[in-house]
């Protein structure tokens, strides 16, 4: 399995900006697609965002498209989600997760993703 260590996560007032990493070892990170999912305090697992292994193909959560863009660096590594004009419902642990080597489509469901991080919190203020 990979190993996954989400950054960049911090407090931030609405219609403001972060940008959150995840570095990933112990397995050919240009092999799997990645996903970013998010959890709010009482409520069940979101997904977010997703790419595929090549980076070719992007797939969005309808409450984010056009604010957050997925990406992804092969040769460092990292998968990346800039989120911009945040908003308070944002509010979240956000969570990086990899599907299985050689499974490059970018599932938007948790159960298709077989690595996960151990998340990082993001709290946006009104």
């Amino acid at each position: 399995q990979a190993q996954l260590v989400e950054f960049g996560g911090g407090l931030v007032q609405a219609g403001g900006s972060l940008r959150l990493s995840c570095a990933a070892s112990g397995r050919p990170f240009s092999s799997s697609a990645m996903g970013w999912f998010r959890q709010a305090p009482g409520k069940e697992r979101m997904f977010v965002a997703a790419i595929s292994s090549s980076g070719g193909t992007t797939n969005y959560a309808d409450s984010v498209k056009g604010r957050f863009t997925i990406s992804r660096d092969n040769a460092k590594n990292t998968l990346y989600l800039q989120m911009n004009s945040l908003k308070p419902e944002d509010t979240a642990v956000y969570s990086c997760a990899a599907r299985s080597v050689g499974v490059g489509d970018p599932a938007t469901v948790h159960y298709a993703y077989r690595s996960w991080g151990q998340g990082t919190q993001v709290t946006v203020s009104s």
